[in-house]
């Protein structure tokens, strides 16, 4: 599979492009009216400013939530049957066990899937959590402490999920010779802006600085 440093939009992508805007079709972003077919064309992008992705990591970018919040609309053997089992397998990487029963169980579940996962799994997963945590933080500009009632755990269980994802990337790309992604340190600064949410003072200051973020 060829390397790609930009979006280049052949048939093959632009498909998978359809299919993830009709699997997501009519599903919104937690708490909000904005179509959720958004934070999965935010992922591919951020994805596609990383080194060394191929086309299939842009494609499973696209369906990195489709199994988990979809797959009723658009199955694993629908997207192996157009997209390839190469696509489907990092798809299925990225993807939380709703089968079990709490959120802290699919969490850690998912965490012990990175410890195995392929680089271009992880990289996805790292653009997930970036374009996530931006969301957050901008969001709680706006909503405060209300912020937390959009999710299945509180501020302190996000905190530690964020940092747990983290630090396993971080870990398992440095032992691939990928630590320098720039995504990383994308990552890691959100995670400064995320740890200063509760500390008005310096959460307002960081926001209205250049370069300060949100």
């Amino acid at each position: 599979m060829s390397r790609v440093d930009s979006i280049v939009m052949s048939d093959r992508l632009l498909r998978a492009i359809n299919a993830a805007a009709w699997a997501h079709d009519g599903q919104l972003r937690k708490g909000t009216e904005i179509p959720y077919i958004s934070h999965v064309f935010a992922v591919m992008h951020l994805v596609s400013q990383q080194s060394g992705v191929d086309e299939d990591t842009l494609i499973a970018a696209l369906f990195h939530d489709v199994l988990e919040d979809a797959s009723e609309r658009y199955s694993a053997v629908t997207m192996e049957e157009e997209f390839g089992e190469d696509v489907v397998e990092i798809v299925q990487w990225v993807t939380k066990d709703k089968e079990l029963s709490s959120w802290r169980e699919r969490a850690d579940m998912y965490l012990e899937k990175l410890e195995d996962a392929p680089q271009s799994a992880l990289i996805i997963a790292a653009c997930d959590k970036v374009h996530n945590l931006k969301s957050i933080l901008t969001d709680y500009q706006e909503l405060g402490e209300l912020l937390w009632s959009r999710f299945n755990s509180g501020k302190e269980s996000q905190r530690w999920w964020y940092w747990a994802v983290y630090e396993t990337l971080q870990r398992r790309l440095r032992a691939l010779g990928s630590a320098d992604l720039p995504i990383l340190d994308d990552y890691r600064a959100l995670l400064v802006e995320f740890d200063a949410i509760g500390n008005d003072w310096a959460f307002k200051f960081k926001a209205t600085i250049p370069g300060g973020g949100l």
